[in-house]
């Protein structure tokens, strides 16, 4: 299989490029535009790989993508690339609109233009596969989960950009006949998260015994999926996706923020017995709350499972674990970020 990924110096794009590479044996072509997220480190055990190939480039450059993709031939395109960063798409929306909404049309035009001009027999097996959130879909009450036909309500400048680029993509199928696929996730953590997002930054938090600062008064839910776990999905939808369809993607791991940081402060101290961490309740800052804050995401991953039979390998107990263990064996990743792009400070709270 001969793929491009958009967005794959970035979290869940590299985890995907390292997937893809090296458990699927896949020949990866990664664009990214290497924002302030992108970290090309996070690629480090597959560069050099006969199948890998990395190329600087945004997904707005219409002419560019173009040239890429009639000279990489790829079979599929996987469509990662995206500012993902609820705070701050508060603080500069105008980031989000760019590289979501306009980014996504200028690669999903090119795609249109190659797929054409494919042989009838390439057209047929083709996917544009587009990767999204569950943030379109708004905020749930104490009860439900969002399946596929949930109607779209996103309430943040960054889950508006996203479900703009969903209905274009269904658009691009709908209109022209290119043959997509998306799928919508649920809150991603893991190795190689960028230290902005709220895991990572209560792990370097407590690892520091500095503040833990906590939204509102903690009691947002999220369903969080690891992200080895959504990237073993993406491969299964790409593959075995009914054309034109979305895949909702689940941990079927909710838990109040509040929780979570509780559980990240006693897995530190585990996992980091030289520590002397102070009590819970002094590390734990409540903070003013995010502007618009969705209160609950759930998803509801039946279609998934049960027609590709996919099924999320880690716990939420076993999987945050991991990742704790991952950053306090990792500070060579993650601290020339702390030092160099970003240092804990708060975001979104124009």
């Amino acid at each position: 299989m001969r793929v491009i990924v958009t967005g794959g110096a970035g979290f869940i794009g590299s985890a995907l490029c390292r997937y893809l590479v090296g458990e699927c044996g896949w020949q990866v072509l990664n664009i990214d535009k290497l924002t302030y997220a992108a970290d090309q480190r996070s690629l480090a055990s597959i560069e050099g790989a006969p199948g890998y190939r990395f190329m600087q480039a945004d997904i707005a450059d219409g002419d560019k993508i173009s040239h890429i993709l009639d000279d990489y031939q790829p079979d599929a395109v996987m469509h990662l690339a995206a500012e993902s960063h609820v705070d701050r798409s508060i603080d500069g929306p105008g980031d989000f609109i760019q590289t979501n909404i306009v980014g996504t049309y200028r690669l999903l035009d090119a795609a249109l233009h190659y797929w054409r001009n494919l042989p009838e027999d390439r057209q047929k097996t083709f996917r544009f596969h587009h990767v999204s959130t569950d943030e379109v879909y708004g905020s749930l009450g104490a009860e439900g989960l969002f399946s596929e036909s949930t109607a779209y309500q996103p309430n943040s400048p960054y889950s508006a950009s996203k479900a703009s680029s969903d209905h274009l993509v269904r658009a691009w199928h709908h209109t022209y006949g290119l043959p997509v696929v998306v799928s919508n996730c649920s809150n991603n953590y893991g190795p190689y998260q960028f230290p902005e997002k709220f895991i990572p930054l209560m792990i370097l938090n407590a690892m520091a015994g500095r503040k833990l600062p906590v939204y509102g008064d903690g009691q947002n839910i999220r369903d969080w999926l690891h992200v080895n776990d959504h990237v073993a999905a993406l491969r299964l939808v790409l593959q075995h996706g009914t054309v034109g369809e979305t895949y909702n993607v689940g941990g079927r791991n909710e838990a109040r923020n509040i929780d979570i940081v509780h559980q990240i402060i006693n897995h530190v101290r585990d996992l980091s017995p030289h520590r002397t961490l102070p009590p819970d309740d002094e590390l734990i800052e409540f903070v003013a709350d995010r502007p618009g804050h969705d209160r609950r995401y759930a998803i509801d991953a039946t279609k998934l499972e049960n027609r590709l039979g996919w099924q999320a390998q880690y716990s939420l107990e076993t999987g945050l674990r991991d990742t704790v263990a991952w950053y306090l064996n990792h500070s060579g990743w993650w601290q020339p970020i702390l030092d160099r792009k970003y240092q804990g400070q708060r975001l979104g709270v124009a």
